[in-house]
């Protein structure tokens, strides 16, 4: 019922910035909460930054400082501003989004985040 479609990934040197955006399509009107995952070769899928239809924010420790979420109801996009990024930033990086907290929520298909010289 709900499509996530991840853009803005790519090679960036450290410290330079990059921004994701996740488009949501479908029946979008009843999502709560919109979040960025993340997940690295032979790392557990962990949570970067969440918000909610309210506006309340959570970040990672790791990230907190560096980098912020945002959304746009209007286009029904979520964005995850990125910046002083490190090479442990490297990973493939998946919009989420919950509607129902009785089901599992959707994901999208990721898009891929190297930090690198």
């Amino acid at each position: 019922q709900v499509q996530l479609v991840e853009s803005g990934g790519g090679l960036v040197q450290p410290g330079g910035s990059l921004r994701l955006s996740c488009v949501a399509s479908g029946s979008v009107s009843n999502i709560y909460i919109m979040g960025w995952y993340r997940q690295a070769p032979g790392k557990q899928r962990e949570l970067v930054a969440a918000i909610t239809s309210g506006g309340t924010t959570n970040y990672a420790g790791s990230v907190k400082d560096r980098f912020a979420i945002s959304r746009d109801n209007a286009k029904n996009t979520v964005y995850l501003h990125m910046n002083n990024l490190k090479p442990e930033d490297t990973a493939v990086y998946f919009c989420n989004a919950i509607d129902d907290p009785n089901e599992p929520g959707y994901w999208g298909q990721g898009t891929q985040v190297t930090v690198s010289s």
